[in-house]
């Protein structure tokens, strides 16, 4: 019998867990259908989720049902812009509840979600994503209510865990995240009335108009809430806040109505403690304050009463008050005393425009110096009006000896302010600065910074700032850091806008420096080590690509510095007597007039830098005036490229030089390759050195007839243009002794050359053998015969390679003297002739009468024969001249 129980129990046992694993399957199509039905038939947005699943196990003895990767996707106007997702969301429910038919409700007995995301924007026309629900002209009956309604809440308690909430009003600028939000409820939702018990934490951050007030502000509340569902209204019973290590207790209820929420609150600070204002500062920045020694006390009181409606907020009354207080940290050798705060934020209307702030005192004292502070702020909505004090100083030194202030450098430095100014907010944006009511000035003197990014600390001696109703006046500002130092003065047109409105900031200063290194101001590469484990290689490769980010002119600044200094060292250049104007505005800086001694003259140029667009660009106008050719061309890498014959030539040169192109993001130095322009230049008081280019020492060898080193550039003028990559010379003519040569051509950026040099070349030069030739030729001048001799240059710097046209040239002197002598041999035949005639027209006629024509055609016979002797005797002495020619060259190479 035994036996036969057990075996039975078995079976119902495996037919039980084959129900249990077999169910999910059977009902999962029932339970995807009702999730996407409950959430279709009420938003008007695009809904996705990956999966839906079922289990009796997770819950035993409920059924669990759990929705994977829930998206909620907006449609216009915020088309694509994700609502809500939530990475998981758990449904529990009897298992009872999967029978049920198409139009009964479901009954939820608990609800969880984690990894959840909502974001709810609103745009500048005031309409928000989270309006999704779909639009009815029909009113439901009551015979709708369970067909609209596949689950019904009757739960027991609900979970969300890490739930990022954010949101952002485009017209109002306020932006707040709640981070890292954990919430937990426990309450019988099947009743009307019940008490919900809560814990509550996250993390707060608040900016509104792109200033933040708060950052990851932590925030607890662990409350009782007492909920009457049949009129909506939830009270405060038993509860404990906390902002930080602040303490706050709530009183009284909210309810919710059709026209918003009725709400009537107080909140106050249960203790007294001045610990309790050091609690709302992050623990990052306050230290441990178990172990801080305070005296008087800290309060917080406040009431909330009125209507959140559409048009109108509740009136409110926010107190914050403290009173000859003092906090003192054990571990610092200073305390700060005498602490009055006495704050507060009142509306009395229900109209958000008519709220208030009075900051009626704030003081404190540290060691002798006391800072006190009042201000007030009205009609914060429409035209906040804006009314402050400031008078005291502080030691600064003494700030991070009585608070656990969290700095690389100590502070150091006095500051003073006794400054009175009243503005509103209307005018800030307009620029109206003569509404503006400023009186008063701020110094700090001996304070010394020093940061990421800046390779030397920044002492600055005094700087002081003067308020007058018109402008701000930086009177004084005098600063050394490395081997540098710089006083500037000017003024500051919208200070106000630049601090409240996020404008640019406006200004015209003067700046002088006595020595200026440019090193001083630029962060240093760091150091590699000898060897780095695998996660510190990646480490740095990051922090490197961090550190690296392409420079970019601060877009905040619209400005004009006119500036001199003694001397300015940029890499290995000494600049002297440097001064000009530049006007940095919309990314870009406009360099005016700056002028320098530099390489024994003058440079002077004009032109623009911006980096507005991706690739940083320049344009730029050169004037060299009588500067060294060698160090000018030599050390300065952009001419180098563009002229690198000139390290060949000593002297001095006039030139003037346009030029663009791209500048590297990061180094800020130009892309050569990029560079368009040209370049006019005159030389003075030159000589050429062949020794030192490879292309002249192999241009001389290959011409015998011309000494490199004794050519006359003097006032030489050429002009060059170029562009990518390539510079091209515009044919110029210089001469040698009476040699006429003309250079023109084509150089690269990667000392490629294609030089073409025409030399109109004496034949005397060709040499005595040469000169012997010519002149057995019936006296044939040779100082009269000029040969062209056309040189080709190509390879490139440091690899150059000449060929000459010498027997083309030799061709030519062949046809020269051959044409000589024609004309020299005719002519002799027309003298003959002509004497003849003379003789005939000046003798006896009779005796002319009598002679035979036959006298004429021997005269005739006789010119030709002598002409062709001629040609054959020219053509005799052409051939010698080549045969000479080439066999002195034989003789030159042997």
């Amino acid at each position: 019998m035994i036996k036969k129980i057990l075996k039975w129990a078995g079976i119902i046992l495996l037919i039980l867990i084959i129900a249990l694993v077999s169910v999910p399957f059977l009902f999962k199509d029932k339970i995807k259908s009702m999730v996407a039905k409950a959430i279709n038939e009420q938003v008007d947005a695009t809904v996705a989720f990956e999966d839906v699943s079922l289990s009796l196990f997770k819950n035993f003895p409920m059924a669990n049902v759990s929705v994977d990767k829930l998206s909620i996707i907006n449609k216009a106007p915020f088309e694509g812009d994700t609502l809500v997702y939530m990475g998981n969301i758990d449904l529990t429910m009897s298992v009872k509840e999967l029978f049920k038919g198409e139009g009964e409700p479901m009954n939820l007995e608990s609800l969880s979600t984690k990894d959840g995301i909502i974001n709810i924007l609103i745009n500048k026309d005031g309409v928000g994503n989270f309006d999704i629900a779909l639009k009815s002209d029909e009113e439901d009956t009551p015979g709708d209510d369970n067909e609209s309604k596949p689950f019904a809440l009757n739960m027991q308690d609900y979970k969300i865990e890490n739930l990022r909430f954010k949101y952002f009003d485009e017209g109002s600028k306020i932006k707040m995240i709640i981070d890292s939000l954990n919430h937990e409820g426990k309450g019988n939702f099947a009743a009307s009335k019940l008490d919900l018990d809560t814990k509550t934490s996250a993390k707060l951050s608040l900016d509104m108009d792109n200033t933040n007030y708060m950052r990851d502000v932590v925030l607890k509340l662990d409350a009782v809430l007492g909920i009457d569902l049949e009129n909506s209204v939830y009270t405060f019973k038993e509860n404990k806040a906390f902002i930080n290590q602040l303490p706050l207790e709530f009183d009284g209820s909210v309810a919710l109505k059709d026209e918003g929420q009725q709400i009537d609150l107080t909140f106050k600070t249960p203790t007294s403690s001045f610990k309790n204002f050091l609690g709302l500062v992050p623990e990052a920045y306050s230290g441990n304050l178990s172990s801080v020694q305070t005296e008087g006390d800290f309060t917080i009181d406040g009431k909330v009463k009125g209507l959140n409606g559409e048009n109108s907020i509740p009136t409110f009354n926010v107190a914050i008050a403290s009173n000859n207080a003092s906090f003192k940290y054990p571990d610092l050798p200073k305390s700060v005393e005498n602490i009055v705060i006495d704050t507060k934020i009142i509306n009395e209307t229900g109209v958000l425009n008519d709220t208030y702030v009075n900051l009626d005192k704030l003081s404190f004292r540290i060691d002798q110096d006391v800072f006190n502070a009042k201000a007030t702020v009205r009609n914060i909505v429409d035209n906040a009006l804006v009314n402050a004090d400031l008078n005291g100083t502080i030691n600064l030194a003494n700030v991070s000896k009585a608070y656990p202030v969290q700095l690389d450098t100590p502070l150091s430095g006095i500051l003073k302010a006794n400054l009175s100014t009243k503005f509103d907010m209307q005018s800030v944006e307009k620029s109206e600065y003569e509404k503006m009511q400023n009186n008063g000035s701020m110094s700090l003197s001996g304070f010394t910074y020093s940061g990421e990014g800046l390779p030397n600390p920044i002492d600055i001696s005094q700087a002081s700032i003067q308020f007058n109703p018109s402008r701000i006046t930086l009177s004084e500002f005098k600063a050394k850091t490395g081997k540098s130092d710089i006083a500037v003065s000017g003024t500051l047109d919208n200070f106000y806008g630049f601090i409240f409105k996020d404008q640019t900031l406006k200004g015209n200063f003067d700046m002088n420096s006595n020595q200026l290194m440019v090193a001083d101001f630029m962060a240093p590469e760091s150091a590699t080590p000898a060897a780095k484990t695998e996660g510190e290689a990646k480490t740095e490769a990051k922090t490197a690509t961090s550190s690296s980010e392409a420079v970019k002119i601060p877009a905040f600044l619209d400005c004009t510095i006119t500036a001199k200094a003694n001397t300015v060292v940029y890499d290995n250049l000494n600049l002297k007597n440097v001064s000009g104007k530049m006007v940095i505005k919309d990314e870009a800086v406009a360099l005016q007039n700056i002028s320098t001694d530099i390489f024994g003259g003058k440079i002077g140029f004009n032109g623009n830098v911006s980096t507005k667009a991706a690739k940083p660009t320049f344009k730029m106008d050169l004037s060299l005036n009588a500067v060294d050719i060698t160090q000018s061309f030599t050390q300065l890498d952009m001419l180098k490229s563009i002229a690198p014959i000139a390290n060949v030539i000593s002297g001095k040169i006039n030139s003037t030089i346009n030029l663009s192109g791209n500048l590297d993001s990061k180094e800020m130095t130009p892309d050569l390759n990029s560079l368009s322009g040209d370049l006019l230049g005159q030389l003075l008081n030159t000589s050429v050195n062949k020794e030192n280019s490879k292309m002249l020492t192999a241009l001389d060898s290959n011409l015998s007839f011309i000494d490199i080193d004794k050519l006359n550039i003097n006032n030489l003028k050429t002009y060059l243009s170029f562009e990518n990559g390539k510079v091209n010379i515009k044919p110029f003519n210089i001469k040698y002794q009476d040699i006429d040569v003309q250079i023109g051509g084509q150089h690269g950026f990667d000392q490629s050359i294609n030089y073409n040099i025409a030399f109109n070349v004496p034949a005397k030069y060709l040499g005595s053998d040469v000169n012997k030739l010519i002149s057995s030729l019936n006296g044939t001048d040779a100082s009269k015969i000029s040969i062209p001799v056309n040189a080709v240059v190509s390879g490139s710097f440091n690899n150059p390679k000449v060929s000459t046209d010498l027997s083309k040239a030799v061709g030519n002197l062949t046809n020269q003297l051959i044409d000589q002598q024609k004309d020299k041999l005719k002519q002799q035949g027309e003298d003959k002739v002509k004497n003849a005639l003379n003789d005939l027209l000046g003798g006896n006629k009779k005796e002319e009468e009598k002679t035979d024509t036959s006298a004429t055609s021997k005269e005739n016979t006789t010119n030709t024969q002598t002409q062709q002797t001629a040609e054959d005797k020219a053509k005799d002495a052409g051939k010698e001249l080549i045969n000479g020619l080439f066999k002195k060259k034989d003789k030159k190479e042997e």
